[in-house]
C-alpha cells in the first residue's frame, strides 16, 4: 500500500452515506483507496456517491433497522467484493421532542435506527472479520451520547453506541478486529445550514474554536481508525468537535 492511498485494497461498507457525514467519510476512504460500498436508503443518492468515489465503488439501497436485510446485504457485499475490511456506522435519524411530549413511535424509530442497526451491522460484518483475522469498526455516535434537552431518545440511542462499541472491541481484539466510536459535535450539514441564524449562531458560541466543523473534519479521524496506523487503538470514543461541549 502507498503512503498516500494506506486503505488500497480495502473494502468499506459505510451507511448513511448518502449525503453529509457520511458522504464525506466515503469520499475520504475513496480517496484513501478504498472500494466503498455506500449504503443509504435513498439507493439514487447513493449511486451518485459511488461514482463520485470511484474505485468500483457502488451504492445500495438499505433499511438498517431490517434485520434480515441487513444480513442478505452484508453477504451480497462479501460476495460481490469478496470481503469487508471496514465498518463504517453513520446512519441515523432524529425525532426530538420533550420527555413528555414524546410518542412510543418517536423512540422506537430512533432505537431502532440508532441503535439497534448498528448492533446488526456490527454482528453481522464483526462475524466475517473475526474469521478473516482483520477489521476496522468505526461507529458514530454524538456528543449528544451524554445526554441533550429533548433527546432522551437520541441520547439513549448514542450512549448505546458507546457501550456496544466499547463492549464488541473487547469481544473482537483477539481477532485482529478493532472497534472504535467517534462523537461529532456541532457539524455543518444540510440540516444544520437550514437553523435559523441565531440558533446557528448560539452553536458556534459554545465551540471554543468559534466555528462549524466540517464532514472532511469527522472523514479525517474515520479515515485514521480505518487504518493500519490505528492498530493499537481500539475501544476508544473521540469527540470531534472543536471543544463543543452541551
Amino acid at each position: 500500500m502507498s503512503e498516500a492511498r494506506p486503505l488500497e485494497n480495502r473494502v468499506a461498507v459505510v451507511t448513511g452515506a448518502a449525503r453529509g457525514i457520511g458522504r464525506g467519510i466515503a469520499l475520504r476512504l475513496a480517496e484513501r483507496g478504498a472500494r466503498v460500498a455506500v449504503i443509504d436508503m435513498n439507493l439514487e443518492a447513493a449511486e451518485a456517491v459511488a461514482v463520485e468515489a470511484g474505485n468500483e465503488s457502488f451504492g445500495m439501497r438499505l433499511d438498517v433497522s431490517d434485520r434480515p436485510a441487513v444480513d442478505a446485504a452484508i453477504a451480497d457485499i462479501v460476495e460481490r467484493a469478496g470481503r469487508i475490511d471496514i465498518l463504517v456506522n453513520n446512519a441515523g435519524i432524529n425525532r426530538d421532542a420533550m420527555l413528555w411530549k414524546m410518542t412510543d413511535d418517536e423512540w422506537d424509530a430512533v432505537i431502532s435506527v440508532d441503535l439497534s442497526a448498528v448492533f446488526y451491522t456490527c454482528r453481522a460484518v464483526g462475524t466475517h472479520m473475526r474469521a478473516n483475522g482483520y477489521g476496522r469498526i468505526v461507529n458514530v455516535s454524538s456528543a449528544s451520547w451524554m445526554g441533550n434537552i429533548g433527546q432522551t431518545n437520541y441520547a439513549a440511542a448514542k450512549a448505546g453506541v458507546v457501550g456496544l462499541t466499547r463492549s464488541i472491541s473487547k469481544e473482537l481484539a483477539r481477532s485482529g478486529v478493532t472497534a472504535n466510536a467517534v462523537c461529532p459535535g456541532f457539524i455543518e450539514t444540510d440540516m444544520t445550514r437550514g437553523m435559523p441564524e441565531h440558533l446557528f449562531a448560539a452553536q458556534l458560541e459554545k465551540i471554543p474554536m468559534q466555528r462549524a466543523g466540517q464532514p472532511e473534519d469527522v472523514a479525517n479521524v474515520v479515515a485514521f481508525l480505518s487504518s493500519d496506523d490505528s492498530s493499537y487503538v481500539t475501544g476508544e470514543v473521540i469527540n470531534i468537535g472543536g471543544g463543543y461541549k452541551l
